[in-house]
């Protein structure tokens, strides 16, 4: 508390800070979409989704969030912290401030407090593991990228939103002969899902291992909070019991309903170079399609080490929108996360 007191004589005369509630979740979507729609020119938020976050078991919105109030009780910054994770060595903070009230130091007061409460968590990861503070902005939009530039914080990656106009006649999939495309709906095993998954993204930057009974806990709450989720929409290419690979797919984009999406896609070391990820999409765009959406997206880091942005591309996908991530450093130390994969 007394830190965050001191913290407090950064805002400006009259302006107060505090947690969010679950009230304030219509008015937090609210700052969310006018900040949106000066950085992309359209409202992309929506409070069944903040809602479906805030009601994360791990997130705890009086310790992972706050907001600041003008004089006038106006709400014009907000900013969270996930430290979600059973080993969290690099939390990723994400907030806004209205484009009203920039340049009063509402911002690095928000990043200040996030940086303090990310420090938190040193106790819970080995001693030795190196932390860092992580965040990200649209390219486009200079004055959060000079913020974090101005906070200390240095950029570390880019990643793009890639999409997709689906015409007629699509690309049938094309699989090895011992693999099948078959649905989630039809496995029903959370469980074996995860490992896949998690043994699918060990090769992709950044990825940390996690316990696999945290992490299936983690998307069992996620998916009893996602009243948009459909099992009939997560594909996975399966070779007798094995799960070779998987693209886990939305009917809807978050940013934009009108699109189709695709938030997992992933293949197995045993299974890669034999055409299983190609195949998996184009079995996703043509579902998708099939269910009304003329436009898929799907988002992926720009540097992939799997060479995902060349798979993308050969499937008629361009970039769409472009990201930076910035991290900053609180420990140096040994790096848990994958940075490279030997070839």
């Amino acid at each position: 508390m007394l830190a965050e007191l001191t913290q407090a004589q950064q805002l400006p005369t009259g302006f107060t800070v505090r947690p969010a509630t679950m009230a304030d979740l219509e008015t937090a979507v609210s700052l969310m979409n006018a900040c949106s729609q000066v950085q992309v020119g359209r409202a992309e938020y929506n409070s069944e989704d903040t809602r479906m976050e805030w009601m994360q078991e791990t997130f705890n919105l009086e310790t992972n969030t706050r907001l600041v109030f003008s004089p006038d009780e106006e709400l014009v910054g907000y900013i969270e912290i996930w430290d979600t994770q059973a080993v969290p060595v690099s939390p990723w903070v994400w907030g806004r401030v209205h484009p009203a009230y920039e340049n009063l130091g509402i911002g690095t007061y928000l990043l200040t407090w996030a940086e303090a409460r990310a420090r938190q968590v040193f106790e819970r990861v080995p001693a030795d593991a190196r932390v860092a503070m992580r965040c990200g902005s649209i390219t486009t939009y200079e004055p959060a990228r000079q913020l974090f530039q101005d906070f200390g914080m240095t950029p570390n990656r880019h990643f793009w939103t890639m999409q997709v106009d689906l015409e007629p006649p699509l690309t049938m999939p094309t699989l090895p002969d011992s693999l099948r495309i078959i649905t989630y709906a039809e496995l029903n095993d959370l469980t074996a899902l995860v490992k896949a998954n998690s043994e699918a993204f060990q090769d992709h930057w950044g990825y940390v291992a996690q316990p696999l009974a945290e992490t299936v806990s983690r998307w069992r709450d996620w998916l009893a909070n996602d009243s948009k989720f459909d099992p009939s929409l997560w594909f996975l290419a399966v070779d007798g019991d094995e799960i070779a690979g998987m693209s886990l797919c939305r009917l809807e984009a978050h940013h934009d309903p009108t699109w189709g999406w695709v938030d997992d896609l992933a293949v197995r070391r045993p299974w890669r170079r034999q055409g299983v990820a190609l195949a998996l999409l184009h079995h996703s765009f043509r579902e998708l399609y099939a269910r009304g959406q003329k436009t898929v997206g799907l988002g992926v880091d720009a540097a992939s080490l799997t060479g995902a942005t060349r798979l993308y591309e050969k499937a008629g996908m361009h970039v769409f929108r472009e990201f930076q991530n910035f991290e900053k450093e609180l420990r140096p130390g040994r790096d848990l996360s994958t940075q490279t994969v030997e070839a």
